[in-house]
């Protein structure tokens, strides 16, 4: 028995970047399946429309309390929990994950860009602590790795603003920025940004290029190779969807990267993962 027989419609082949590709050590792709597979069966529950708030919180409760490895019958939990042991690391960034998800929840507005970046904090950040954790990182990169996973999710939350308030009444775009413009949540539901919107749209993808440009220090901070090349893959896919989100209108289109921008973004990735002359190389 699962934890959810509901589904978001979100898989890993819809996601906008690699989820445990070939880049991740083959030993270590497992237990990141696991993760994946946790964290997707998590979203699906706080984004399951037909559920009622109260039975999504004790749904999510009761994963966490088969991580902590309480009785009960959580299929994806449990193997969280199995993973977790045999790599040796502790649950909090499944914990922090699953507070983001109870958060979706109870707090479907976000008030400002801080509440915005402090959801960041449990809803992306741990995604890349994780995988540090899993690769025996030093800790020195959490700082370039939260920036790279809260500019991922801003990505993600431009690129859904319309659909995220128009099926689930979610809406993660700061409502003092839309205060500022004279504008109410109504407004992500028009068929077009209008200017007022527009500049709402360009100030979160202003204060998101910084995140982005710290993002790009991430790969020199990891000695493992494909960990290494898979964050400057990333890394440039980021920079250039959020350059097209600048260009485009995420309510009129969905925007997203074409089949040549991604196969630029991804040699030029690796190439920037590749170790310097004399660097180290881990397998």
């Amino acid at each position: 028995m699962t934890a959810v027989e509901h589904s978001s419609g979100k898989h890993r082949g819809s996601e906008n970047f690699p989820v445990g590709s070939w880049l991740i050590a083959k030993p270590l792709r497992r237990h990141v399946h696991a993760f994946y597979h946790f964290a997707r069966t998590a979203d699906d529950i706080a984004d399951a429309c037909d559920l009622p708030a109260e039975e999504k919180l004790r749904r999510l409760d009761r994963m966490a309390a088969v991580l902590d490895g309480h009785p009960g019958e959580d299929a994806p939990a449990a193997a969280m929990r199995a993973s977790l042991s045999d790599s040796g690391l502790t649950a909090v960034h499944c914990h922090d994950l699953l507070a983001a998800f109870r958060h979706d929840v109870t707090t479907p507005r976000t008030a400002n860009w801080d509440a915005l970046m402090a959801y960041c904090r449990l809803s992306a950040a741990p995604v890349g602590r994780y995988l540090l954790d899993l690769h025996g990182e030093s800790r020195d990169g959490w700082p370039e790795s939260d920036a790279l996973c809260a500019a991922l999710q801003v990505i993600n939350h431009l690129q859904d603003c319309a659909d995220d308030l128009r099926q689930m009444d979610r809406v993660y775009v700061p409502l003092d920025w839309l205060a500022a413009e004279g504008l109410g949540v109504d407004a992500l539901l028009a068929r077009r940004a209008d200017a007022p919107l527009r500049r709402v749209l360009d100030r979160m993808i202003e204060a998101t290029a910084p995140l982005v440009a710290s993002a790009q220090i991430l790969p020199a901070c990891l000695r493992d190779r494909g960990l290494r090349t898979e964050a400057a893959v990333i890394a440039a896919l980021a920079a250039r969807l959020l350059d097209q989100l600048a260009r485009r209108d995420p309510l009129a289109e969905r925007v997203k990267l074409g089949p040549w921008s991604i196969v630029a973004a991804t040699a030029g990735g690796i190439l920037r993962g590749l170790p310097a002359r004399g660097g180290r190389q881990h397998a």
